[in-house]
Parts: C-alpha cells; sequence; structure tokens
C-alpha cells in the first residue's frame, strides 16, 4: 500500500485543524478529481509503521482536532487494511478526536465494514462533474452524502451529519 502525502495542519478536509493523509490509487478516476495525481497504485510513497506514527506524532498536538483520510480511495480493497490499521490506532489514541474518510464507495457498498468502528464521518460517493455544487461544505457533487458513521450504525440506518457549527 502506499500513499501520497500527509498535511500536518489541514483545514478544508474536515472540521478544525486536522491532520490529513491521501492514499495513494483510485479505480474510480472521476472526471475533474481535484487529487488526479493519486490515481497510480504506483506513485506516491511506501505506507508502514513509520507513516502511522508519523500521524500519530502529528495529532498529538492540542489543535489537532482530528484526521482525515482522503485519497486516491482508502477504501480500495488495495488499501483497506491499511486505512483500516491507520484509524484504529488514531482512535485507540485520541479517543476524544475524530476521524473522516472520503470515499467513492457507497456506505452501504463497503465491503470490509470493520473501518465503521473506528470512523465518525464517512462523504461517500463518486464526485460527478455534472452535480457539481461549489456551495457543497464537505463534498464535491450534490450525490455525495456527509454520514455520521456512529449514529448510522446505532441506529441501524443512514443518519446524515449535522454541522452544529454556524460559522
Amino acid at each position: 500500500m502506499r500513499y501520497n502525502k500527509i498535511r500536518k495542519m489541514d483545514i478544508s478536509n474536515g472540521p478544525g485543524v486536522r491532520v490529513s493523509i491521501f492514499m495513494q490509487g483510485c479505480t474510480f478516476n472521476c472526471k475533474n478529481c481535484f487529487n488526479p495525481e493519486t490515481h497510480d497504485f504506483n506513485g506516491g510513497l511506501e505506507f508502514d509503521d513509520d507513516v502511522i506514527n508519523k500521524v500519530l506524532e502529528v495529532g498529538s498536538n492540542d489543535y489537532i482536532v482530528g484526521l482525515s483520510i482522503l485519497g486516491g480511495e482508502p477504501l480500495h480493497p488495495k488499501n483497506i487494511l491499511g486505512t483500516i490499521k491507520l484509524a484504529k490506532k488514531f482512535k485507540e489514541t485520541f479517543p476524544y478526536k475524530n476521524i473522516w474518510v472520503w470515499s467513492g464507495f457507497l456506505y452501504e457498498n463497503v465491503v470490509n465494514k470493520d473501518i465503521f468502528k473506528y470512523i465518525d464521518v464517512l462523504v461517500d460517493g463518486t464526485f460527478k462533474e455534472d452535480l457539481h455544487d461549489p456551495r457543497l461544505k464537505w463534498c464535491g457533487s450534490t450525490n455525495q452524502r456527509v454520514i455520521d458513521v456512529q449514529k448510522s450504525l446505532s441506529e441501524n440506518k443512514i443518519v446524515l451529519y449535522v454541522d452544529n457549527n454556524l460559522e
């Protein structure tokens, strides 16, 4: 498994100041994807325990409110186990910080549902150029959903994330 980059102070991919990691490799290849450099599974850098430790180190800063995992495609079968390992370690280390994941896979179609034990929000669905809306806060097209994963699990139905921040 590979990753493309880590942002140590990201304010655009989820609420607050976050650490973000962009996984490498995606088969969706959405037209006008905002990260086309992450599509090649052979690109980027090796993802290993040192990378996880680097994310945890950055995440330990008091100003970091959470982790964002994007891509590429973090839930692709080639990436899912590493994504789960990272999310599990982050949530165990920082149970009070949230984890957001962006995926082209729909919530219902995620094969390895173990990831849901660790993440708080899933932004699901592929980006669709014809449904692009720049007014959307956490996604790029109107077909995408911002899902509160833990509420969805407890209520056994999809519950959309409600942003109580009135900025």
